[in-house]
């Protein structure tokens, strides 16, 4: 209980909060590397997802590098590619979008898999070709599946963030190695603490965003304002 006391009187002390290696500035770090990761890591695996999904060819590549990925050590991958491309950005990037890869390529295969065939063979009969079908019928039908996997990710990746400051970069995980190694653990309890609000409020804002993008309900179109005054306006059908 006495580090959970230092802890919070270290988090209620506005003067930790500023300055460059303050708390704000760690927690900016820390968004950065987690949102770098997890930009690269949807810049690979959406379009293959979107691809495997929709055409059908090379789902036992996805399962197989899905599992794979997943079994991959996040230390283990950063201490090799610290010894590849030695201190800096690039091993901890590359590390966590290791870890943000699978949720993503699978929320999106299966989102893109999962959409009602009929659905499909009705866009092509009118006359789509493939990518609109794809981009116009199945991505909107699967976006809440697909947002569900960003949402994974991104909790995977902002828990994991930590081991940039092994890579002497900064982020909260400098709370964490350097409270342990002067052995002021309640600093330690201060970046643990921190982690878990982050990914908390993270955790927040995107399952707003997979409850706003289920197709169908219009909740990423129409705002309660805009649809009062819909509502409120006379049918052009009723007669006086």
């Amino acid at each position: 209980m006495n580090f959970l006391t230092q802890a919070l009187t270290y988090l209620t002390t506005a003067s930790n909060w500023f300055g460059p290696v303050g708390l704000g500035a760690r927690v900016l770090e820390h968004l950065e590397y987690t949102a770098a990761a997890v930009v690269v890591s949807a810049l690979i695996a959406i379009p293959v997802g979107m691809i495997v999904g929709h055409t059908g060819r090379g789902t036992l590549v996805v399962v197989s590098l899905v599992n794979a990925l997943r079994a991959l050590p996040t230390l283990g991958v950063l201490l090799l590619a610290v010894l590849l491309w030695g201190l800096g950005l690039v091993p901890p990037i590359v590390a966590l979008m290791l870890l943000g890869i699978p949720p993503l390529l699978a929320g999106t295969y299966a989102g893109i898999a999962a959409v009602d065939r009929t659905v499909v063979d009705a866009a092509r009969s009118m006359g789509m070709t493939e990518l609109r079908v794809l981009l116009r019928v199945e991505v909107p039908n699967a976006l809440p599946l697909i947002v569900g996997g960003l949402r994974t990710a991104t909790l995977q990746v902002v828990a994991t963030a930590t081991v940039a400051a092994y890579a002497s970069l900064g982020g909260l995980g400098r709370y964490l190695i350097d409270g342990i190694k002067v052995r002021q653990f309640h600093i330690a309890l201060v970046g643990a603490l921190m982690v878990a609000l982050l990914a908390l409020i993270l955790d927040g804002v995107l399952a707003f965003a997979v409850w706003a993008s289920a197709p169908g309900t219009g909740r990423l179109r129409r705002s309660p304002h805009v649809q009062a005054s819909i509502s409120a306006e006379p049918s052009p059908n009723v007669d006086p």
